[in-house]
């Protein structure tokens, strides 16, 4: 068992001298499940496939890009697990003086807007070779977006990179599917039905979008975006682009238990690249004892960008599966779950219905067709923790607190046995019209809550702590209603010391909010607050004035300083 080539001598060691895809990705090589890169390296070298990876390329310079040679089929281009903006910029659009996928945490490893700079670098160097891009970058900019570090609608991501074709979400099925279809020789050009996929076409041939250079007026705009959420998971839809119309069709079908559990069992080395040695990897170091044990989540949250790239579906791995990782990791397991803990196992009765127009199943209240019992993830949790090299097992990733309630013996477990003194909850605010627009439930029951697992606590004579997420400046949000955020953590005894400032991140609900000034599903005016703003009510729920700091930019191919 080796790592995926990531040189030439590499590749001469496996006795190879041509690639059938290659890969770049802008984070470190980290052979391990938890980073899409090396999932999709994996399963594609499963089916049959050579497959190398460039990371982190120098995009200033030529030389890593022709690393590997041109490939057979295809170049897979991403930004890596972040969107290469998120990962440079603050909410305040200042520059990040860190990068977790990194070796030492380092920043300046990849370019803004990492997949475009890539994906015109390797166009220019590889003339006629399809490239075809995807990644949360991608996935989140697949149609006319917002762009809150240009202030702008920019178009899709497929005609600014470019690119052939591009591949949303989870790519495991559609990438193994294009390459299929590029093996038997058929032209990338012609790839226009796969699920998942963004293509070109020469005219539309169903419902059409507002044309993305309409879309900089906000109530189209607006217009657009509810058309698109109501719409894109059942139905082709198009776009003209910068003079060019593209299709975005449906989503593939989500994997299967079986398929899930083959995708975590294929032979990652579950380390970084013997070429970082030496070199510590901060998201390596946080996930090397961490088990996934889902994808996908139907909470709807509006700001958050989750169901839109995994999907609302959960797809779990069995209890085998998971226990055949665990027994990898001797010790303790630091975290075992999913985007929230909560959901595995859990599904629609039936199956998310065309005729279903819900967003989110857990809001306004929960659905009632929504399957979940939480002795499935207490029986999870008990064998895991019953292997005897486990020390001890942990849920780290955060659980749903609304739809816990009531559930007496999981708030039990989680508070006796799987909570490693604190537990991350996201309440997110206080106020019933921010948590409105938000998507999110009423705090009173993250106050039923916290009643029900502080008992547990009591009952139990140990010491834990809920750690609730906030998030301050979201589109709606007004200086009275801060104040009530204020009083409700004075009232509750919680001094946070850190809080999350609203970043419009592209294809979100509460993005749409952003920038139009509307209610996204009223359609009438709210308030957005201006970054001044946002900074006051940050003051104000931490108690201290937040010091004034120069704003620094970057530019295009330039190395950041520090």
């Amino acid at each position: 068992m080796a790592f995926l080539p990531t040189t030439k001598a590499e590749l001469q060691a496996l006795g190879l001298s041509q690639l059938d895809i290659i890969l770049i990705s802008g984070d470190a090589y980290i052979d391990h499940p938890s980073f899409g890169t090396a999932i999709l390296g994996r399963l594609l070298e499963s089916a049959g496939y050579s497959v190398g990876i460039i990371a982190q390329p120098d995009w200033r310079q030529d030389k890593d890009f022709l690393a590997l040679g041109v490939p057979r089929l295809f170049f897979g281009i991403s930004s890596g697990n972040m969107d290469s903006m998120v990962n440079h910029y603050t909410a305040q659009r200042k520059i990040r003086n860190d990068d977790a996928y990194s070796p030492d945490g380092k920043s300046g490893k990849r370019p803004d807007r990492a997949v475009i700079i890539y994906t015109n670098i390797v166009r220019r160097l590889f003339k006629g070779t399809p490239v075809i891009i995807g990644g949360i970058e991608a996935s989140l900019r697949r149609i006319a977006h917002y762009d809150f570090w240009q202030d702008k609608v920019r178009n899709s991501i497929l005609p600014d990179s470019k690119a052939d074709l591009l591949i949303y979400g989870m790519a495991e099925k559609p990438i193994l599917e294009v390459a299929e279809a590029l093996k038997d020789g058929r032209e990338i050009n012609e790839l226009t039905d796969i699920p998942s996929t963004v293509c070109f076409v020469s005219k539309p041939d169903g419902l059409l979008l507002p044309d993305a250079d309409l879309c900089k007026d906000k109530l189209t705009f607006h217009k657009m975006n509810r058309l698109f959420f109501e719409k894109a998971q059942t139905t082709a839809l198009y776009q003209l682009n910068g003079g060019r119309y593209i299709k975005h069709n449906p989503p593939a079908e989500p994997l299967t238990t079986c398929e899930m559990d083959a995708i975590y069992q294929l032979p990652y080395m579950r380390a970084p690249h013997p070429c970082y040695a030496g070199h510590e990897i901060p998201a390596w170091e946080q996930i090397r004892q961490s088990i996934t044990s889902h994808r996908g989540c139907y909470g709807g949250c509006n700001f958050c960008a989750i169901s839109i790239h995994q999907g609302r579906k959960i797809q779990s791995r069995s209890t085998e599966s998971i226990l055949a990782e665990a027994k990898k990791l001797p010790g303790v397991i630091s975290d075992l779950g999913g985007p929230s803990a909560n959901m595995y196992g859990s599904k629609c009765k039936y199956d998310y219905p065309d005729t279903c127009k819900r967003r989110s199943c857990l809001f306004p209240d929960i659905c009632p067709n929504l399957s979940f019992d939480h002795e499935v993830q207490i029986r999870l949790l008990d064998a895991v923790a019953a292997l005897p090299k486990v020390k001890h097992v942990f849920v780290a990733s955060g659980i749903r607190h609304d739809m816990a309630l009531g559930n007496r013996r999981y708030i039990s477990a989680i508070a006796q046995k799987y909570t490693g003194g604190r537990l991350k909850l996201a309440p997110e605010h206080s106020s019933d019209t921010v948590l409105k627009l938000m998507g999110k439930p009423s705090i009173a029951r993250f106050e039923d809550f916290a009643k029900q697992y502080f008992a547990e606590v009591h009952k139990a004579g140990i010491k834990r702590q809920i750690i609730p997420y906030i998030i301050i400046g979201h589109p709606g949000t007004t200086a009275a209603d801060a104040m009530h955020l204020k009083n409700w953590l004075e009232r509750n005894h919680i001094k946070v010391e850190q809080v999350q400032e609203f970043t419009p991140t592209p294809m979100t609900i509460s993005t749409c909010m952003y920038y139009t000034g509307l209610d996204f599903d009223e359609g009438t005016p709210i308030p957005v607050p201006s970054p001044g703003e946002i900074r006051k009510q940050k003051e104000l729920i931490l108690g201290r004035p937040q010091r004034p700091q120069p704003r620094r930019t970057r530019d295009f191919g330039k190395k950041p300083k520090g």
